[in-house]
């Protein structure tokens, strides 16, 4: 690689080249930045579920319905009130290929909330699957 020297006026010469040594710093300062931040930036909803007998999740392609332990409703993550269920439910699940619907219910949860909502799922004509944690000493035979 031939350098290119350019004369300044009292005889010293110059290198024609771009520093890239403190670029490339910037550069992976910033990528160890962001790699440290990308997790802590995935929300979601904070539920304790209950443990149980489960196989993998594939919900990909179906419907999420969560209820924290107060009692709020999300659908895909996006929260919604008893009353705006219904529509929105049948709207979400005009949106999959699928009519499966997952059901994330807090362990704290009183039953009476989440039967509430499982009935309308139903209704709604949506294949409920309970979803939880697995459990070690439930394990399949």
């Amino acid at each position: 690689m031939k350098r290119r020297f350019t004369q300044q006026a009292d005889g010293i010469g110059v290198v024609a080249e771009i520093n890239v040594t403190s670029l490339v710093d910037v550069a992976f300062t910033l990528l160890i930045i962001f790699m440290i931040t990308a997790p802590i930036l995935q929300g979601g909803i904070e539920i304790d579920l209950p443990e149980g007998i489960s196989a993998p999740l594939s919900a990909s392609d179906a419907l999420v319905v969560s209820i924290d332990a107060d009692g709020q409703i999300y659908l895909d993550d996006v929260p919604v009130t008893l009353e705006e269920f219904d529509a929105s439910l049948a709207l979400a699940l005009d949106r999959f290929e699928s009519d499966a619907v997952y059901l994330k219910a807090d362990g704290d949860l009183a039953l009476r909330q989440a039967t509430r909502v499982m009935g309308r799922i139903q209704t709604a004509g949506g294949v409920l699957n309970i979803v939880t944690d697995p459990d070690p000493s439930l394990r399949r035979p």
